[in-house]
């Protein structure tokens, strides 16, 4: 049998690639070894990535503003200061978010901390009422508990020594990577310096991005990929600006029900609620848990009331806020949502729960888009 030019090719290629797959298989742990060091010289450049598309976000209204507020007799320098004066706007509004967010929280959080290390004698009394009670409950029914005795002086000791040994360890730990730390803060500077680059130019990092894939590839290829990355952009745009819409406000709706309802800790709990807020499904029971826990050191009955009041809150959020804010931004049944966080939260943890919503998204659109178009080549477009 005699092989034409085409199949010999197509043989030798074969072949190729499964020499090349085997020596894959047999040297894997060196191959993994070069890739995870490529990946950390680029992980600055595709954490700048992630920066700039976050802060275009803020960027792209500021900019719209700026040009509404322009005056009639402005000249040149007015459109010349345009990107600066919204750049640096933007890095204000993100990093002042953060940064009042750690100084809302920490200082809470520690104050809670203290406040339950003063209450222990009274928390053990009350323990120890209610288990003598329990015991002449149940005296009667020939049911013996134990003796309970604590001692709140040394459950203090206990505690404040246990906070003290895991700061000395926190402190050794920072000791020993100190130059990780430092590491990572160089690696964070370089890619906040790379975000600011590409906001500042991205019109003519667009353009060059254009001319290549048209150079490279053919006019159908390139209208197909624009479209892809198009979809991609559309995707996590939404999902980013609703998340981050629906957390501020919940958390402002869950800070104002806790101050009516005179609940102890509202703003730290408040701020947890707002942030867990941004994990789709699961996010709200983890808000819920740790806040019910914080409010129950300080009142059993106002933590009760804490959890019906976050229950009424997610209603409405569901219900109302959800479906107005993020809505159809997502494009996601709720089934596919529950297995895009599920999925994601498994795999890569928080952080995939994070971004697995909008990833699906944008399977899923491409899987209907190709659905659809399968349907009108066959001419069955009028199926349901």
């Amino acid at each position: 049998m005699r092989l034409d030019k085409k199949a010999f090719k197509m043989i030798l290629l074969l072949l190729v690639l499964a020499v090349l797959f085997a020596w894959l298989i047999i040297n894997i742990s060196w191959v993994w070894g070069i890739i995870r060091k490529i990946l950390g010289i680029l992980s600055p450049f595709f954490l700048g990535l992630c920066i700039a598309f976050v802060m275009n976000i803020v960027l792209r209204p500021l900019e719209r503003l700026w040009l509404k507020l322009r005056p009639k007799k402005s000249g040149k320098l007015y459109g010349k200061l345009m990107r600066p004066v919204c750049l640096s706007l933007s890095l204000l509004i993100i990093f002042g978010i953060i940064f009042a967010i750690f100084f809302v929280v920490i200082p809470e959080f520690s104050r809670t901390l203290m406040s339950f290390v003063n209450k222990i004698p009274e928390y053990a009394g009350k323990i120890e009422q209610w288990w003598h009670q329990l015991s002449e409950h149940l005296a009667p029914l020939a049911v013996q508990l134990p003796e309970l005795e604590l001692n709140p002086e040394e459950t203090i000791a206990k505690i404040t020594g246990l906070i003290a040994n895991g700061g000395m360890v926190f402190l050794n730990s920072t000791i020993g990577f100190t130059a990780s730390v430092v590491s990572g803060l160089v690696n964070f500077f370089v890619a906040l310096v790379f975000c600011i680059y590409i906001l500042a130019q991205k019109e003519i990092f667009g353009s060059a991005m254009k001319r290549l894939a048209a150079a490279m590839f053919s006019v159908e290829r390139v209208n197909s990929i624009y479209g892809f990355f198009g979809l991609v952009n559309r995707a996590f745009t939404n999902y980013v600006t609703g998340q981050l819409t629906e957390a501020v406000i919940i958390g402002s709706l869950c800070f104002l029900g806790m101050l009516l309802l005179d609940m102890p800790y509202a703003p730290v709990i408040s701020v947890l609620v707002g942030f867990t807020a941004l994990i789709p499904v699961f996010g709200a029971f983890i808000g819920t848990a740790v806040g019910a826990f914080l409010i129950l050191l300080d009142s059993p009955v106002k933590a009760f009331w804490f959890v019906v009041f976050i229950l009424v809150l997610q209603q409405l959020e569901g219900n109302l806020i959800y479906p107005r804010v993020v809505g159809k931004s997502v494009g996601l049944p709720a089934i596919l949502v529950l297995m895009a966080v599920t999925v994601g939260g498994s795999s890569f943890g928080v952080l995939g729960m994070l971004l697995s919503v909008p990833i699906f998204s944008v399977l899923y659109t491409l899987v209907c888009g190709a659905v659809d178009r399968r349907l009108r080549e066959k001419g069955l477009e009028n199926i349901r």
